[in-house]
Parts: C-alpha cells; sequence; structure tokens
C-alpha cells in the first residue's frame, strides 16, 4: 500500500462566532487569544510541528484579521527594532511564500461544505482538517501524533477522545473494530446519539486526516443535521471502501467555542507558564478561599 504524504491542512475558519458575542462583532472567533495568543495560532503551529508545508484558510467575511495576523507588519516590526525589543513573539508567525492560501465559503453551509471550499488547493492529495475551536494541548501535538499513525496505516484517521458516558449525545461518536493501542477501527459513525444508545464513548474531537475522494463525496452531499452539509455524512461513505481509524489522543482538549471551555483553557495555560504561572496560581487559590 503506498501512502502518499501529508502536506496540506484545511482551517474551516468562516463561522460568526455568535455564541462569543459582543467580543466577536468585529473580530473573528479564532483570533479570541488564549493568554496571549489568538486560537488559530495555536492550531497552525501544531499542524506545522506535524510536517504540514501549505495552510488553508476556508474564510468568510469580516475575516481580514486572520490574513494580517499572518503577515509581516514593517511597521511594527521596524518599532520594536528601534526600541530595542525582541522579535520573537512575532517571527514565528510568518510562513514562507504560497502558504497560507485563503478561499473564501460564501454561504454558512456547514463543516462539510466549508471542507469542499477547499478543493481546488487540496487536489488529488490527502489533506489535514483542524478546527481551531478545539485546543489540543500536548506533546507532541494532537496532529504529529495523528501523522504517525496516518504514516503507519493511511487511509483517513480522525482523531478521537474519550468522554464519559453521559456526555455521548453531544458529539460524533465511533462505532469501533478491532483496536490496536491507541488505533481504532472505524466501523461506522454515528451523530449525537441518544443517551445509552452510543456504540463507544470515543468522540470526535475536531483533527481529520482524509483521502481527497471525500472532496467527491460532499460534491453531490445532501444537507443533514442542522439542515448544513455534514462532513460526517460524506466520512462515513468512506468507511468500508477505504482504511478509517481513529487515533486517541495523549493530551489535553479544551472546547473554546463553549465559554465556560475557553475560560478554562486560559486558565491552565496560564497555570503551566513559567513568567504568569505562579502569580495567577497565588491569585486563583485566594479568589476559591473566598
Amino acid at each position: 500500500m503506498t501512502i502518499k504524504p501529508l502536506r496540506k491542512a484545511v482551517f474551516p475558519v468562516a463561522g460568526l462566532g455568535t455564541r462569543f458575542l459582543p467580543a466577536t462583532k468585529a473580530m473573528p472567533k479564532e483570533m479570541l487569544t488564549v493568554v496571549d495568543k489568538p486560537l488559530i495560532q495555536y492550531a497552525v503551529e501544531e499542524a506545522l510541528e506535524a510536517g504540514i508545508e501549505q495552510i488553508i484558510f476556508v474564510t468568510g467575511r469580516g475575516k481580514g484579521a486572520l490574513e494580517d495576523h499572518f503577515d509581516i507588519s514593517y511597521e511594527l516590526e521596524d518599532t520594536m527594532r528601534s526600541r530595542g525589543k525582541s522579535l520573537d513573539a512575532i517571527s514565528n508567525i510568518r510562513m514562507k511564500p504560497g502558504s497560507p492560501v485563503y478561499v473564501r465559503q460564501q454561504e454558512p453551509l456547514g463543516l462539510g461544505h466549508a471542507v469542499w471550499c477547499a478543493r481546488e488547493i487540496v487536489g488529488d492529495e490527502p489533506f489535514a482538517v483542524l478546527l481551531p475551536d478545539e485546543l489540543m494541548v500536548g506533546k507532541p501535538g494532537f496532529m504529529k501524533q495523528m501523522v504517525e499513525a496516518y504514516n503507519q496505516v493511511g487511509g483517513n484517521v480522525i482523531g478521537a477522545l474519550e468522554v464519559p458516558d453521559s456526555e455521548t449525545d453531544k458529539y460524533g461518536i465511533i462505532s469501533p473494530g478491532a483496536i490496536d493501542g491507541r488505533l481504532t477501527e472505524v466501523t461506522a459513525l454515528v451523530e449525537k446519539p441518544k443517551r445509552g444508545t452510543a456504540p463507544s464513548n470515543l468522540m470526535i474531537p475536531g483533527r481529520y486526516i482524509l483521502q481527497p475522494e471525500v472532496m467527491r463525496i460532499l460534491e453531490t452531499q445532501e444537507k443533514g443535521a442542522g439542515d448544513e452539509i455534514q462532513l460526517t455524512d460524506a466520512m462515513a461513505q468512506l468507511i468500508g471502501n477505504q482504511p478509517f481509524h481513529g487515533f486517541t489522543f495523549d493530551g489535553q482538549r479544551y472546547d473554546c467555542g463553549d465559554k465556560a471551555g475557553y475560560i478554562q483553557a486560559n486558565l491552565a495555560i496560564a497555570l503551566a507558564r513559567n513568567d504568569i504561572g505562579p502569580v495567577v496560581r497565588e491569585f486563583a487559590t485566594i479568589l476559591l478561599a473566598r
């Protein structure tokens, strides 16, 4: 079996971020910061660590700040140099010419449609999909862990994460076949099963490595749950025709599309840092003691 190398990653970032209004009225939700770094940067760094060469953003109206963030800012850099300040904080934001690429999702028709909008850039290659709302913290990063697994088994590899049985009705759930360490054969995908009926407790936390055939399925994919074109429905059609595995994450997930999850991420990342961790820990201890 020939396994094509993974070079491209798609970031669906066209969403309106209505759950975080009014903060997201004039700012992309992906630019919300966890401590001092935007969510989108965490996800891009995760992809680059995994060896991804081309970043593809599927954007919408009002997302210009994303492009500016990954561009060179001559005025800022010149001012910092003239004042003798280090550029370390922004130097790793730059990417080589030709990456990133920006395409538009002109209508909010769902995740599957957003991924399909990147079809011309993806071409006939396998590609990753990363949802920036899902902040994955691990060493190595989740996508690098997944790429290592993909290089062994090929086909399609989607992220998997164990959740309590009481929460399986909130997520897309993997129906498991054979299990080999952290790799689980996927026999079916079930979207938000009724409580007590889930085939496993493995949910899909917004990380995917997919073969290009999924784009041809999405081409004619009808609307599904939420009256949107669902990526899960298209992936389900690949099962049985191509190798399909879930890979369980060794690390911590923070759902930053949820306000409580976003606050938890800020607190956890802050506490783990040497520069501000001790001060934040002391403040949190005092606050919780009240």
